[in-house]
Formats: structure tokens, C-alpha cells, sequence
């Protein structure tokens, strides 16, 4: 099972290298503002889940670049989504808004979140 759960995942990352999405054009200014109001987000996800990649492939069509923390790989990011998010399940979109802190669980949640704040 572990075999075939690795594998799939291989497809899924060859599938969205051959088949990835282009990014919005904007102008340099624009394409700043957007960065500085990325800079309050970070996405904890795993680099093979479909969910994950979902989100992934819409952060590139908005051109937005936010961090991206490995909850697998990374027993730092893993406590902190644990701890802050109260569950390790990904993909889950942080999200900064002066002191308070939210986290955003559903991969079509943060689709739609990312479509309205960036488009």
C-alpha cells in the first residue's frame, strides 16, 4: 500500500510539472503589492497530496508566492500546524491578520479565499 501511495503521488507531481498552469501577468507595482499581502500567509501541505497540489496549481495561476512548509518532512511546521491549527491535516492555509491568527482547512476554501483577495 505504501508502495502504491508513493507511486500515485509521483504521477500526480509528473502530471502537474507537464501540465502546469501560467501565472497572471501584472505589472511590477501591482506584482509587489500582492507579495506584501502575501507575506501574511503560509500554506503547510505535503509535497505529493492532490489536495495540496490543487491549492498549489491556484497560488500559480493568481502568481501569488507565499511560504510553503512541509508538515511531512518537517517536524517543526508538523507541530506548529498541530498546535496552532489543532489537527495535522493538510493542506491548511495560515493566515495573519494582526494578532489573531486563522487557519483554513479545505483545499476549496483556500481556492476561493486566494480567487477573491488576489484576482
Amino acid at each position: 500500500m505504501k508502495f502504491i501511495r508513493w507511486f500515485l503521488g509521483r504521477v500526480i507531481l509528473l502530471l502537474n510539472f507537464v501540465f502546469s498552469p501560467s501565472g497572471v501577468k501584472r505589472s511590477a507595482q501591482a506584482q509587489q503589492e500582492v507579495d506584501a499581502k502575501a507575506q501574511s500567509l503560509a500554506l503547510y501541505q505535503f509535497e505529493a497530496c492532490p489536495f495540496c497540489v490543487k491549492v498549489r496549481r491556484a497560488l500559480k495561476r493568481q502568481s501569488v508566492n507565499i511560504e510553503l512548509r512541509d508538515a511531512k518532512n518537517n517536524p517543526t511546521h508538523r507541530a506548529e500546524l498541530e498546535a496552532g491549527g489543532g489537527k495535522v491535516k493538510v493542506p491548511c492555509l495560515r493566515i495573519e491578520k494582526g494578532d489573531q491568527v486563522e487557519w483554513m482547512y479545505e483545499s476549496s476554501d483556500i481556492v476561493a479565499y486566494l480567487e477573491k483577495e488576489f484576482a
